[in-house]
């Protein structure tokens, strides 16, 4: 087994990522008999009209989310109405194809395994895989432009911000088993990322797999750092178990806004300096983590006893999400290069200014400005997280 200084877990994708086509949705929504007043980002999606459903609630919201669906079926149903491309996801994988561009290599801990995988992972990256036969469950990934709209009847939606969803039925990521030389791989790591249990929804499967990998994080180095990276759980009540059992372990534990907003039940204006203190104040509260991590389109920021060490990694986490904003998949180290030029966005320069001088413990570090017509959504915040822990590993941080 190849040795690295960082694994990248816990399970990866393949991912169907479809052209935006409001002709499609509009299409589908009369043929099912879509209203407005049905749509909801919170039913049960068991058919393809309930996806539709659940798509338009999302591009009227402006948000973006993560949702479970009955069956692949659905998933390969929906896609085949649109053009699409074959790319691999989780967190762990697109942080190590981000991590790639800079020539930082890393072990990745997968739980399935085709050959789409095998073509797509990143050159020198190596693996570990629970996986005992090549699977192939898809993702579907879908990603709007600001300003798309959809027809509904008397109603036309229109989308306030660009964003992206994620669907799926991915049994291997829902049991996700963990492999036999994970131990081995942490063995020689100074860092670990932990993604993934979102996907599980068996409250005993969980408790399980989260004992299996307590004991594997047993075997890290002193001194090693541990990042969590939350996501919308498809079964919401089971991320206070996982919060419960690794938190201990846990660094650095970090989210985007869409958690931010999941976890306190409520909108947080990202503008608004007095808004964002409570949130994160009661956020901290909430996940009394020793690092708290909040990554957004304006800003992020590092809450904590050392959040000072945590500003280069900030940086580069936000100079990583912007480069694949703006130039999608096949970015370069040019291009990422050439983001550090960019200007900043004024507001999130006003509010994170106001907020360090607030809140001593923590450090706040303001977004470009972008203001691309035709932006990539699709794995920002899995962006973020890949240069985030490149920085660390360049040696520009702790």
């Amino acid at each position: 087994m190849v040795s690295s200084e960082t694994v990248l877990g816990l399970g990866g994708t393949v991912d169907y990522e479809i052209d935006w086509q409001s002709s499609v949705l509009e299409a589908l929504a009369l043929d099912y008999g879509v209203t407005a007043s049905e749509l909801t980002t919170h039913r049960p999606i068991a058919s393809e009209r309930d996806l539709v459903v659940s798509v338009l609630a999302f591009l009227e919201a402006g948000s973006g989310g993560e949702r479970f669906v009955a069956s692949s079926g659905i998933v390969e149903q929906f896609a085949a109405r649109f053009t699409s491309r074959i790319t691999l996801g989780g967190t762990g994988v697109r942080a190590a194809l981000a991590m790639q561009v800079l020539g930082v290599t890393s072990i990745l801990h997968l739980v399935s395994i085709d050959d789409h995988v095998r073509r797509l992972l990143p050159p020198g990256c190596g693996y570990v895989s629970s996986a005992l036969r090549d699977t192939t469950d898809p993702h579907l990934i879908i990603q709007y432009p600001v300003g798309a709209t959809v027809r509904l009847g008397e109603v036309t939606l229109t989308a306030t911000h660009a964003n992206r969803l994620i669907y799926s039925n991915d049994p291997p990521n829902q049991t996700l088993y963990l492999a036999d030389d994970l131990p081995q791989a942490l063995a020689d790591s100074s860092l670990f990322l932990i993604s993934g249990f979102n996907s599980m929804q068996d409250a005993a499967a969980l408790d399980e797999r989260l004992g299996q990998l307590r004991a594997a994080m047993r075997s890290l180095p002193p001194g090693a750092t541990v990042c969590y990276e939350d996501s919308g759980f498809h079964r919401p009540e089971l991320n206070v178990r996982v919060r419960d059992a690794l938190l201990e372990f846990i660094d650095v534990y970090s989210m985007n806004e869409d958690e931010l907003e999941n976890h306190l039940g409520r909108p947080v204006d990202l503008l608004d300096a007095g808004d964002v203190q409570k949130a994160l104040g009661d956020i901290r509260w909430l996940i009394p983590a020793r690092q708290l991590v909040v990554h957004t389109k304006f800003w992020s920021a590092a809450i904590g006893e050392s959040a000072h060490r945590y500003r280069q990694a900030l940086q580069g986490g936000i100079l990583m999400a912007s480069t694949r904003y703006r130039f999608g998949d096949s970015f370069t180290l040019a291009d990422y290069e050439g983001m550090m030029l960019e200007q900043l966005n004024p507001r999130g320069v006003a509010l994170a200014s106001a907020l360090e001088a607030a809140l001593p413990r923590a450090v706040f570090i303001p977004a470009f400005l972008l203001e691309d017509p035709a932006p990539t959504t699709i794995g920002l915040g899995d962006s973020f997280v890949g240069g985030f822990i490149a920085a660390l590993r360049r040696g520009r941080a702790v």
